[in-house]
């Protein structure tokens, strides 16, 4: 067990830089599947996942929790009335701060995705930097959960394909958003559900935050709207594809039949 460790250690710090070698070696295992990834000069634009294309009456609610946690619990009580499981991504320092909340996401069965460890733009950090955000909440996550996740958000939306890369390398599945609901605003319940459900479609992912003030309040509106219209509405993971997939320029998946996946 300890040979496998050390070799694991050494592959990431291979791929990503001698300073972590020492903090790799001496930490709990993430428990990753390490991937290298080329990166050329001239590769082609990498997309995270926007939403998924289906037909299905589907879609996924997901919420980023970086600042503030006093309006979770209202949210979590309209989830559980409703009985609705959704994707929390959390910041590492977010986790530190409010451990009894995260105990409460993950008793109500929602499932927890990575969003770093600091919350940067994470375009102006270098690769090794960019995996140590990662990492630093991958352990924190596996720890509180027993699962090592998958799921990835970064912050404010910015992306790159060196961003993709490195979270693909460390196992993770970059996802974004295809619904906004611009919670973060001074917007009312009702601007809120009416941005969402003007805007959703069958395979979209929905935006909100964990500690929006109005957010509370609209989710019961846009809950009861999206399932009179024939919605199920699931964690992120339920939604999106895990391999066998391409992704079109909007940034949609889309399965790969038998004859394209030759």
């Amino acid at each position: 067990m300890v040979w496998v460790l050390r070799r694991r250690a050494l592959l990431v710090a291979a791929l990503l830089a001698p300073t972590l070698l020492f903090s790799l070696c001496n930490a709990r295992a993430p428990g990753l599947f390490v991937r290298a990834v080329a990166a050329g000069a001239g590769a082609p634009r990498r997309l995270p996942v926007y939403a998924v294309a289906t037909r299905e009456p589907i879609l996924a609610f997901s919420f980023d929790a970086a600042w503030g946690a006093e309006r979770t619990p209202e949210i979590l009580a309209v989830l559980e009335r409703y009985g609705i499981q959704t994707t929390f991504f959390l910041v590492g320092f977010w986790i530190d701060a409010y451990p009894e909340v995260l105990a409460r996401i993950l008793e109500g069965g929602h499932e927890v995705g990575n969003h770093t460890a600091t919350h940067p733009h994470l375009n102006s950090l270098s690769r090794e930097e960019i995996a140590r955000e990662l990492l630093v909440v991958h352990r924190k996550l596996e720890e509180a959960t027993g699962q090592a996740p998958f799921l990835f958000r970064p912050p404010y939306g910015e992306y790159s394909n060196k961003v993709i890369e490195v979270a693909e390398e460390l196992g993770y599945l970059t996802v974004q958003w295809s619904v906004d609901s611009l919670d973060w605003k001074k917007v009312t319940p009702d601007q809120i559900a009416d941005r969402v459900l003007g805007r959703a479609h069958p395979g979209a992912i929905v935006l909100f935050h964990n500690n929006a003030e109005s957010t509370p309040a609209a989710l019961p509106r846009i809950i009861e709207t999206l399932k009179a219209r024939g919605y199920r509405i699931v964690p992120v993971s339920r939604l999106v594809l895990r391999d066998r997939y391409r992704i079109d320029h909007r940034g949609f998946q889309h399965p790969l039949s038998d004859r394209q996946d030759r």
